[in-house]
């Protein structure tokens, strides 16, 4: 069910998503400075798992859209033959 749903989301409305709440603030991103902190193991207090959570959500919905149009086409390509 949620699969459908996130088909059914406009391309134009996640990608928007992505560039504003997915980078902002945007100088330096927000989401590349959790990841930093993240790599050398310094995120700890809950407002930076939840600034994590919120900032890299919509990409990880633009990835999830990403892979089903792929699977999607590969399934419709292989219906042809």
């Amino acid at each position: 069910m949620i699969l459908k749903y996130i088909r059914d989301l406009s391309w134009g409305v996640v990608i928007i998503v992505c560039l504003t709440l997915g980078l902002a603030p945007f100088n330096p991103p927000h989401l590349v400075e959790k990841l930093i902190m993240l790599s050398n193991a310094e995120l700890q207090a809950p407002l930076d798992w939840f600034d994590l959570l919120l900032h890299g959500s919509p990409w990880v919905l633009l990835i999830v859209k990403v892979v089903l149009l792929l699977l999607d086409r590969s399934k419709s390509s292989q219906g042809k033959q």
